[in-house]
């Protein structure tokens, strides 16, 4: 939220709690002043900030998070998933085959080795 920066008590707000705040005044139907006093800050500060806000200097930084409501999707893009799920499917059964010869070439090749190495 703040960090003291000095021992004038300089106090540096992060750019989240800014945007919080200002999108606080901007959706309640209460004074700025009001706000202002009940966050402990200087009204002339919310004001500049709101003011920064408008002219799109304060931009919300990307989160990570997802959302878990699920997009409505239209039929075509169903169709176009379960083909998708299909193919990828049918591309992981060939690579499981692939992979399993492989073993068994490298086994074998292993044991080539192992019997003549014996003679």
């Amino acid at each position: 939220m703040a960090r003291i920066l000095s021992k004038e008590r300089v106090v540096e707000y992060s750019l989240e709690f800014k945007i919080k705040v200002v999108e606080l005044t901007n959706k309640l139907d209460v004074e700025t002043v009001d706000i202002a006093e009940a966050l402990g800050l200087h009204p002339i500060m919310l004001y500049r900030w709101r003011q920064e806000y408008r002219e799109g200097k304060f931009v919300a930084p990307p989160t990570r998070r997802i959302s878990m409501t699920k997009r409505p999707s239209t039929p075509s893009q169903e169709k176009e998933q379960a083909k998708e799920l299909k193919r990828l499917q049918k591309e992981v059964a060939a690579l499981k085959k692939e992979n399993d010869f492989l073993k068994k070439w490298q086994k074998y090749l292993k044991d080539q080795r192992q019997n003549g190495s014996d003679t």
